[in-house]
Order: structure tokens, then sequence, then C-alpha cells
């Protein structure tokens, strides 16, 4: 457990609350805080605002918030302003670039201020359309921007299990309620997948990648399985098919007696 003063060491990995806003202007470009998400109306629906995890010093963050959480304290309220060179980059004017409008083909006439395009393999930013000439930015957007974060580290975290469990759900985003793994007294960790990712896009990846985490990350453990258990579906027996279709053959006849009796009395 880090001491109070002391800086974390390197690759501690650690849950922190944050909302990232640009100094000039306020616009929060990043937030685990779902009140200030609605507040700024970037709120993702299928998004799940929690503390993030961080692994201090490994460039899981821009390298200003990395260096002042090091010296963070939990549960301490702070704010910290990240200048350019160590956020998105300072200006660059060199990847502004003036071309011809007709060189972008097919979304020339759509093409307007504002817009995001990719050319040569990068992406930029239409800054200006005039006299047939379009003004395309190649620096990132928040490139020149000082960055303020506003944090709090809410937990550190010592526990193996709680380690694997944080690392897992860094790329398979589980909820923590149905994440079940095992972890035996041979160092063997076993991760039961949940049902609805079985057939998510890049599955090998990710679990290569969660491998990796584990293994720098949390020392004890020498071995991982990954498990994809399927269950037979529950068989509706013949008998109850053919009892089913005996009442709604009652029911049909009942309703046929019902209504000549109708008829007849009627006669």
């Amino acid at each position: 457990m880090k001491s109070i003063g002391m800086p974390f060491e390197k690759g501690s990995l650690i849950l922190v609350d944050y909302t990232a806003t640009v100094k000039d202007t306020g616009e929060v470009i990043d937030t685990t805080r779902e009140e200030d998400a609605k507040k700024h109306n970037i709120y993702e629906h299928d998004r799940l605002y929690e503390p993030r995890l961080v692994a201090v010093g490994e460039g899981w963050v821009l390298k200003g918030f990395d260096e002042a959480l090091i010296n963070a304290n939990v549960n301490e309220d702070v704010t910290v302003d990240v200048p350019p060179e160590k956020a998105f980059g300072s200006r660059d004017p060199n990847k502004v670039r003036l071309i011809p409008l007709r060189k972008l083909g097919d979304k020339a006439d759509e093409a307007k201020v504002g817009d995001v395009i990719e050319m040569d393999n990068r992406v930029g930013i239409i800054r200006s359309i005039s006299s047939g000439r379009v003004q395309i930015d190649f620096n990132h957007r928040l490139a020149g921007k000082t960055i303020t974060y506003s944090f709090k580290v809410v937990k550190v975290l010592d526990d193996d299990r709680e380690r694997v469990v944080a690392l897992i759900r860094r790329r398979l985003p589980v909820k923590q309620d149905k994440l079940n793994v095992v972890i035996n007294n041979d160092g063997m960790l076993e991760v039961f997948i949940p049902e609805e990712y079985y057939m998510q896009e890049g599955l090998q990846i990710v679990k290569r990648g969660i491998a990796n985490d584990i293994f720098k990350y949390v020392k004890s453990i020498k071995s991982i399985r990954f498990i994809e258990v399927y269950e037979r579906k529950e068989e509706v027996k013949e008998s109850k098919v053919e009892e089913k279709r005996a009442e709604v053959v009652e029911e049909v006849k009942q309703e046929e007696q019902a209504q000549a009796s109708a008829s007849t009395g009627n006669t």
C-alpha cells in the first residue's frame, strides 16, 4: 500500500475517477463520471461510467496526467493542467495543407468546414474552403491545447483477484457481477467467458491481450485457461407437445358445440 506523500511505484494498478476539459474553452473531452457526461451532453448510453484502471507510469494515459498520478494520494481531489507538449502535442504548421478541392473526388461537392476526412492514410479536419481550394489540418484537433484534469485516485489494487478482474474488464467490458474467475493454488487462472462474447469479432486477440496484461501485472499467475461453456437448451418433451395439442383441439370442439347450440336455440 502506498504511504501518504510517497509516489506510486511504476506499474501500480489504480482506479481513477476523472474529468478532462480543454482549459481555454471548458469543453469536456473525456470523463469517467456519468453526471459530468450528462451535464456536458457527451453521455453515451452503451458506455459504462466508472473509475478507470490505470497502470501508473506505463503510458495508459496522457504523459502529463500520468506524472500527476504518480504523486497523488488516495481519495484526494486533485486538479492539474497538462501543457500541450505533455498532452496532444504542439501545433505543427507543416501539417496544414492547401489542396485543390477536386482532389477530394466524389466528396468534393459535400465537403464543408469542420468535416473530418481521411487522406493519404491520415485524418484531418477541413478548416476552410475558398476559390476551389480546401485547407486541411492534419494536426490532432486538441494539438496546442492545455488539458485540465480534475481527478481522484479512488483505490489501489493490491489483491491479485481484483487486479485480474480489472485487467480483464479493461479489454472485455463485462459487468463485474457477470465475470467468473477462479485462481487455483498452483497459479492457474480460469476465466469463464460470458456467453454474449463468444462471437465477438477479434476475441482471440482480446484474450491474448488480457493474458499479456495479467502475466505482466499479476506475478502469481503462471498459466491462464479461457473457458466457454455451452449448455444444452431445455427441450420440450413430445408428450408435452401432444398434451398441448389435445387441449387446443378440445377447446375448438367446445367452441363449435357452443355455436351449434346457440344456432339451434335461435331456430
